[in-house]
């Protein structure tokens, strides 16, 4: 008789998917099913005419050639200029965390115990594959390895949820519902390529300053865009060095930059596609709404 086995640990990540081979049924049923949820989430009728809507509500817009940096904002004010659709950079708020008073030296000091589970490889160019290159290992252990430079690429600890770290921060409540915060920590060079989620987002920067450049929703048609499933597409289009030759819509496509200090808040409307490149050692945090996106005003004919 097998022994019964005992419940995770917290601490512990959970395991690793094994890549398997489904049939192309399973796999729509499992994808119908996804988005089904997804949409219940959200209180929409559909994620696809979610999408739609929210491309549509973007075309409305005018451009824009640089990200708004504003003061404070309470719920309210947030909300208001949030249902204009376009990003924006808030301070006063992410400084008075506790975690922002400790240092990158605390990593090593407090919280070399933590398991993380490490982004390694070429795993820029397999961002949105089922079978990008992870290894897990504990904080110290990955810190190790960032110090030696033996990667081409440095590892980088991506959309992780640290609870430890989350203890330290006090998050607006600037979404009715919000997905749990995940942490994103790494040296100069990290990537995360271009690629937009259809959720309204807030991303936090802690330590450490970060370059971003953003991309309107409609503009996908000139991002060669991906489906890694219905709420994230992702993009081959590199905006820090575009190869027109092999993606020439590229060209047409409003690309804005931002970077983002300590301290600073960025608001990531839902269908922005946005590309990420680490300038330092940083330590990021972001939180995705579960609900419809803002800049659909509350949609009555998209609602459940």
């Amino acid at each position: 008789m097998s022994e019964q086995r005992k419940p995770l640990s917290p601490q512990r990540l959970p395991p690793l998917e094994a890549s398997r081979s489904t049939s192309h049924a399973d796999a729509a049923a499992k994808k119908q099913a996804r988005e089904q949820r997804d949409a219940l989430v959200r209180g929409v009728t559909s994620i696809h005419e979610m999408r739609e809507a929210i491309k549509d509500a973007a075309r409305a817009l005018p451009s824009i050639s640089e990200v708004p940096r504003l003061g404070k904002l309470d719920a309210a004010a947030f909300r208001a200029r949030a249902a204009e659709g376009r990003p924006f950079l808030i301070t006063g708020v992410v400084d008075r965390w506790p975690l922002t008073a400790l240092t990158p030296e605390s990593l090593r000091e407090r919280f070399s115990h933590l398991p993380v589970r490490a982004r390694v490889g070429d795993y820029i160019n397999t961002a949105f594959a089922p079978d990008r290159a992870m290894q897990d290992m504990s904080m110290l252990e990955y810190l190790d390895l960032v110090a030696a430079g033996t990667q081409h690429l440095p590892p980088y600890l991506g959309n992780l949820e640290l609870r430890e770290l989350n203890r330290l921060c006090h998050w607006p409540t600037y979404f009715d519902k919000m997905g749990p915060p995940r942490f994103w920590v790494g040296p100069a060079g990290t990537v995360t390529p271009l690629h937009c989620d259809y959720d309204d987002n807030i991303f936090a920067q802690v330590w450490g300053s970060k370059r971003i450049f953003l991309s309107p929703p409609h503009h996908d048609q000139f991002l060669y865009p991906s489906e890694a499933n219905a709420i994230l597409f992702g993009s081959p289009v590199n905006p820090e060095a575009p190869d027109f030759d092999k993606f020439p819509l590229a060209r047409q496509a409003s690309l804005i930059e931002v970077i983002v200090n300590p301290g600073d808040m960025l608001y990531v409307p839902a269908g922005w596609y946005h590309y990420v490149r680490a300038l330092t050692f940083s330590l990021s945090s972001n939180r995705w709404a579960r609900a419809m996106p803002f800049a659909l005003n509350g949609a009555p004919l998209l609602r459940r």
